[in-house]
């Protein structure tokens, strides 16, 4: 059990002031003037209970609250609002099909994962179908890629050509003055 450091007179105080029907912060606050303490509401509410001391002895609330009836709580009760309800519109999304890219120039040798050798193309083919197997294109990869070359170009710019990709351009040096 804790170790109170309330005084037996301050105890006393509190039977007192609580039995006349003061509140909780009243006694507190009385008791704290009369002894010069610092106890706080909650200090004098938790020695009041230590003391035995309930709502029993304590007045009784002037509106005494009834409990909810099961039909009060059960049924909606209906709303009168003077303002309609907000509707937002509803986002339109239309079905897109995804691109399906694909390179011409090259014809894939459909190897599988296994298969792949160390500078093989990593471009894989297949596998939009549940349980349709994925290959992958084979050829030998472009330097510093996991793709041949037209893979390479169709992975970073599908809509560009890749002769326009692989276009050159002609640069001049100009001497800063």
């Amino acid at each position: 059990m804790e170790l109170s450091n309330w005084a037996p007179e301050h105890s006393d105080a509190l039977r007192d002031f609580i039995a006349k029907g003061m509140s909780f912060s009243e006694a507190a606050q009385a008791i704290n003037s009369r002894f010069n303490t610092c106890y706080s509401r909650s200090a004098a509410l938790g020695r009041a209970r230590r003391l035995g001391l309930g709502a029993d002895d304590r007045r009784q609330p002037s509106v005494p609250a009834k409990p909810a009836e099961l039909h009060e709580i059960a049924e909606p009760r209906p709303v009168n609002l003077k303002t309609p309800a907000l509707l937002w519109p509803a986002p339109v999304f239309k079905a897109i099909k995804p691109i399906k890219l694909r390179c011409v120039r090259i014809e894939p040798r459909h190897l599988s994962l296994i298969e792949l050798e160390r500078g093989d193309c990593r471009y894989p083919y297949g596998g939009d179908e549940e349980g349709e197997a994925i290959t992958f294109c084979g050829h030998p990869r472009r330097p510093g890629s996991s793709y041949c070359t037209p893979h390479f170009h169709l992975s970073r710019n599908p809509v560009e050509s890749p002769e326009c990709a692989a276009s050159t351009v002609s640069l001049r040096v100009v001497e800063a003055a």
